[in-house]
């Protein structure tokens, strides 16, 4: 008899504002392996990263149960926006050897960048070949968006033709 791997996995990023001053990120994770969440406090309109919380349950890997407050701790004071990634990697990969948790701080910091895209996803055209263009010229102008969801994924017409960031 054939053994087969059985592997499931869900990733949810929630944004909320929490009043006028402050936005709330959490990345939740779980698959087969591995459950785990991570949190941010931003500050308005600054979008300082003020508050960082996290923690896994569940994780196939000793490291990224390790020195998780210590981790995330690095992140307190960065500015979401051009460069971040860089800079998360950088504070958080000297201290932690955990990818996942550092995807999670990332994933939070694009949830705030599409929180504030929202309201320019829904002024789309209405015949489909403007469509296409709207969107394609929409990743364009903000590269982050590209392979944050299904629809800026490769193979998507509306990003056909743009060279991926190298972040």
């Amino acid at each position: 008899m054939t053994e087969i791997l059985d592997f499931k996995r869900s990733r949810s990023t929630c944004v909320e504002l929490v009043n006028d001053n402050t936005m709330l990120s959490i990345c939740r994770l779980q698959d087969t392996l591995t459950e785990a969440f991570v949190e941010i406090r931003v500050k308005l309109p600054d979008l300082e990263i003020t508050g960082v919380n996290g923690a896994f349950y569940r994780s196939y890997q000793k490291k990224c149960q390790q020195n998780i407050d210590e981790s995330l701790k690095k992140v307190l004071g960065v500015r979401i926006g051009p460069g971040m990634l860089k800079i998360i990697k950088g504070l958080m990969g000297n201290e932690t050897d955990c990818k996942e948790l550092i995807f999670m701080v990332e994933e939070c910091c694009h949830g705030v960048i599409l929180a504030f895209t929202k309201k320019s996803l829904t002024g789309y055209p209405s015949d489909d070949m403007n469509t296409i263009d709207y969107y394609k010229d929409m990743v364009k102008k903000n590269i982050r968006m590209y392979n944050r969801c299904a629809a800026f994924a490769p193979g998507s017409s509306f990003v056909e033709g743009i060279t991926p960031p190298n972040e």
